[in-house]
């Protein structure tokens, strides 16, 4: 399977979206989310030109990551426990899921311990779903406060799940509100939030309309999964 290709397809079509928001297309990148799919079928995504990648579980990654080569980068998009902050930190260049302040100060802890200072997005559950991982709305300054002044972590901006059901207005409505959480908390604590993470690939460009820095893709490039 031509992965690029279809990687190219969608890269264009965020483009022209970004483009017709007023928007910088290059401001927008594409993480390519290849939870469950075998080293194999990365490489060959590597081979063909895709550079940065989302895995959702550390132990997958930890077992998937060595088998690869070449010019590549990983973001760990999924929900991160504590206890493999360790591993984490050691090969994401990312964490786009921090929701809770002991899994800052364990990731602060085991980045300094590796002499990095490692790049961290906050969790927010936009949507209040209860099936969702992410702190809660009114929680977020906080957090955000908490988590920036933590030495090892260099707090870069917000990620969101969209609604798994809902219509479009729902979807947006999502959105729009981690936009104005990163826009709100980043001028309380005087200091440039840049990254919104939002956007699948059922929903991207309206991500795209509401801002989204990273868009977070996977059946759209690799095709559906047989499992997680």
């Amino acid at each position: 399977m031509n992965f690029f290709q279809n990687y190219s397809a969608i890269r264009g079509r965020i483009d022209d979206r970004a483009r017709a928001a007023g928007r910088k297309p290059e401001d927008i990148r594409i993480v390519a989310v290849s939870k469950t799919f075998p080293p194999e079928t990365v490489q060959a995504a590597i081979d063909q030109g895709i550079r940065l990648f989302g895995e959702n579980r550390v132990q997958e990654a930890k077992a998937k990551i060595p088998a690869l080569s070449g010019d590549f980068r990983f973001h760990l998009v999924g929900h991160l426990q504590s206890n493999k902050a360790r591993d984490a930190v050691g090969m994401f260049d990312m964490i786009h899921s921090i929701d809770k302040l002991s899994t800052a100060r364990k990731v602060a802890e085991e980045a300094l311990r590796a002499g990095k200072t490692q790049a961290v997005l906050i969790q927010v559950n936009t949507s209040e779903e209860d099936t969702k991982s992410g702190i809660d709305p009114d929680g977020a300054f906080e957090l955000c406060r908490e988590a920036a002044a933590l030495p090892g972590i260099a707090l870069s901006g917000l990620m969101t799940i969209g609604p798994l059901e809902g219509d479009e207005h729902a979807v947006r409505a999502s959105f729009a509100l981690l936009r104005k959480l990163r826009d709100d908390i980043g001028g309380r604590l005087g200091m440039e939030l840049r990254e919104l993470s939002m956007g699948m690939s059922g929903d991207f460009l309206i991500a795209v309309d509401e801002g989204a820095t990273l868009v977070r893709i996977g059946s759209a490039i690799f095709g559906y999964r047989s499992q997680g």
